[in-house]
């Protein structure tokens, strides 16, 4: 009886940790999907994602594959919400996940990125195209590897938007546009999180990335105590240079007057490709990407399911 105890336990303790492991695979973020995406968004072919160009809209069409695959919804009829962007039509790019709860499903989060650029710059042997990998073709792999992994679990209370915004090197255009069109439409709006310039590593610092607006709410706090450890810190350049006002989160504060603020990595000293023709994936940590993506995972999962909005403003 004792051996056959044993043995049940075994097969148990076996069972339990398959289970954890492959739920931990499937939350995985793999660095080759990050190198993949990020390879094709700012390559050559795509000309600088300028506004109005076919290149932008090669990668509107390659996101908008990508929600269809992951079973993402378009929010509005179609995943593309058209604007114009002073005289040049263009596009956000609108994904849905909604929620599980009956009650909490009627709350939104945004999690949403930049996916244009400027397309061409100044000269550098030969080269003129300005690929945006790191601006911002690496914030664009984090929304839409998070929709992924999001839509593969379907564990969200709060109903989701994915964005990729348009026109954002225009002056914010496409956050503007979305931010009024959804505040028109009463959307419950509890939080967003922008994603811009996570490419590379911060240089010499304890925490992996910084929050714009860092003193306006307590979302810092909150990913902190929802990771259980430090993972966002304050960058005094970021109040120094307002970017709080400069990133795609600015508009729906606006709009809304709820916590919407972007997370980084860029610190003004770790990356001199700025609006640059070498901002290329040759210059990419991909490994790091997708360790600060995954991090990010049991972040939203948490603001996505507790029973009150816990991120508030100052």
């Amino acid at each position: 009886m004792r051996q056959l105890f044993y043995l049940i336990s075994i097969l148990l303790f076996i069972n339990c940790k398959d289970s954890a492991k492959a739920q931990s695979s499937v939350a995985d973020i793999a660095v080759s999907d990050v190198k993949e995406i990020m390879s094709f968004l700012a390559s050559d072919e795509l000309a600088g994602r300028d506004t109005g160009s076919e290149g932008l809209e090669k990668a509107a069409k390659f996101i908008e594959k990508r929600f269809k695959n992951s079973e993402i919804q378009p929010y509005f009829d179609s995943y593309l919400n058209t604007f114009d962007a002073k005289g040049t039509e263009t596009y956000n790019v609108v994904g849905y996940l909604e929620g599980t709860d009956p009650e909490l499903a009627n709350q939104f989060i945004i999690i949403g990125a930049h996916y244009d650029h400027i397309g061409t710059s100044k000269e550098v042997n030969g080269d003129t195209i300005a690929n945006g990998a790191n601006d911002n073709a690496a914030g664009s792999t984090a929304v839409i590897t998070l929709a992924k992994h999001f839509a593969s679990l379907k564990n969200n209370k709060r109903s989701v938007l994915f964005v990729l915004f348009g026109a954002e090197e225009r002056g914010l255009l496409g956050s503007k546009h979305l931010a009024k069109v959804l505040k028109d439409k009463n959307l419950d709006l509890y939080m967003m999180l922008n994603f811009e310039m996570i490419g590379v590593p911060l240089q010499a610092n304890t925490y992996k990335a910084y929050i714009t607006g860092y003193e306006g709410s307590n979302m810092a706090e909150k990913i902190n105590e929802y990771l259980g450890r430090e993972f966002i810190g304050f960058l005094p350049k970021a109040k120094e240079f307002q970017l709080f006002r400069r990133s795609d989160n600015y508009p729906f504060y606006e709009k809304f007057h709820v916590p919407c603020q972007t997370i980084s990595t860029f610190d003004f000293t770790n990356y001199e490709y700025y609006h640059h023709v070498d901002d290329e994936v040759s210059e990419i940590n991909f490994e790091f990407m997708a360790e600060l993506i995954n991090d990010c995972v049991p972040v939203i999962t948490k603001i996505l399911n507790t029973s009150t909005k816990e991120i508030k403003l100052h």
